[in-house]
């Protein structure tokens, strides 16, 4: 005769029904909420907003600065943001890789921080190389329709945005460095064997 399930065992498979509607219920919403905020980046193949803006060591910077010279990327982050966190060492290490004297990008970092010195205290944890912005009232973050961050643009020298994308993804550097045209990084102990080159 078959032996009755113990209130335990019963309550553990309770707990892992809901456990599995719930983890399948919030998989759903992340890809839904994923793609739709791919749909947000409405300044794609349009012209970037024009923006003027201080830096934290106290110069003001352009994107008419760059028109007709460089590529621009262009990343909103806050010092509270955890994603915005991961993202920086990424485009930390592209910057330091692609970016030589004459390199035909800039990167700036756009800080919507409501507090200068928490903006401050970030970039200089994270060691940022490119300039960093300040957009306290987070008008230029309007401009570009920003709802949530990190979001990066990537806009040609013609003032294009060609490349917009919302949070932070492991295939950031791999987008990047096509769009920018720096070799990608090569694994420790990887060779370029077997690869034609």
């Amino acid at each position: 005769m078959p032996s009755r399930p113990s209130v335990a065992g019963v309550l553990a498979l309770a707990a892992l029904a809901v456990f599995t509607v719930w983890i399948t219920w919030r998989a759903k919403a992340v890809e839904r909420g994923l793609d739709h905020d791919a749909k947000k980046i409405t300044v794609a193949g349009k012209a970037a907003p024009d923006f003027s803006l201080p830096t934290l060591d106290g110069r003001t910077v352009a994107l008419a600065d760059f028109r007709g010279k460089q590529k621009v990327v262009v990343t909103f982050w806050a010092s509270w943001c955890g994603p915005c966190r991961a993202e920086m060492p990424v485009l930390d290490s592209l910057y330091e890789r692609g970016h030589k004297p004459g390199a035909d990008f800039e990167f700036v970092a756009i800080s919507i921080d409501d507090d200068r010195q928490a903006a401050a205290t970030f970039a200089a944890q994270m060691k940022m190389p490119f300039p960093v912005l300040l957009d306290p009232a987070q008008k230029t973050a309007a401009a570009f329709d920003v709802e949530s961050i990190p979001t990066l643009f990537v806009i040609d020298s013609g003032g294009k945005v060609v490349l917009g994308k919302v949070g932070f993804e492991p295939s950031t550097e791999m987008v990047l460095s096509q769009q920018l045209g720096i070799p990608m990084r090569m694994p420790p102990g990887a060779t370029n064997a077997g690869r034609g080159n």
